[in-house]
């Protein structure tokens, strides 16, 4: 029986946001530390804010935002937080 495929994990920003890069940065730290311990890590998805309106007009007062499956962190720069999203939808 094979396991059911993992969720993307989404980092919604733009460039020259430097807390989008603080939380890149500590999500890819993250996923690192998941890798190391063998756990389940899901592929790194980033999207520019700017290259979709629908996206610009949901998100631009909230980045960084990540998602992952149907969990949603607005103002995701909590490393914290981060590791407790990945932890409750990955390791459940």
């Amino acid at each position: 029986m094979h396991a059911p495929p993992l969720p993307d994990l989404i980092l919604y920003g733009r460039p020259g946001c430097g807390l989008c890069d603080e939380t890149h940065e500590a999500r890819t730290a993250l996923l690192d530390e998941r890798r190391r311990d063998g756990r389940s890590v899901p592929e790194l998805i980033v999207r520019d804010i700017e290259t979709d309106p629908g996206w610009q007009e949901a998100f631009f007062a909230t980045i960084p935002v990540v998602e992952l499956a149907d969990r949603r962190l607005e103002l995701a720069t909590s490393v914290a937080r981060l590791r407790r999203l990945l932890t409750d939808v990955l390791d459940a």
